[in-house]
């Protein structure tokens, strides 16, 4: 039976050390970086024409404009607490073979 995994993704196994492969593992990293970025501003792109084309929100706000303040208000406590949260954990350095 096989071991498992200890780090998936694009390291190599743990009993074998990277030779030559190195500059193709780079190229993968960056090429699947790329890809994932382009991809997000495509989706960000398409939703924000939707939007703007439907124009919901001022529809959202000219019917429940409280409701709207409110609604958005809370959103920006949310990512506030969770970008608090995410600078409270501690930093930890990696290991160095």
């Amino acid at each position: 039976m096989r071991d498992p995994f200890e780090k998936p993704g694009f390291t190599a196994p743990a009993g074998r050390t990277l030779g030559n492969e190195r500059r193709s593992v780079a190229l993968a990293e960056l090429i699947a970086i790329l890809g994932l970025a382009l991809s997000t501003i495509v989706a960000a792109t398409v939703v924000s024409v939707g939007i703007a084309r439907a124009s919901v929100a001022g529809n959202v706000i000219d019917n429940e404009g409280s409701v709207f303040t409110i609604a958005l208000l809370l959103g920006v406590i949310f990512i506030a607490i969770g970008g608090f949260s995410a600078l409270s954990l501690p930093f930890h350095w990696p290991k160095k073979h």
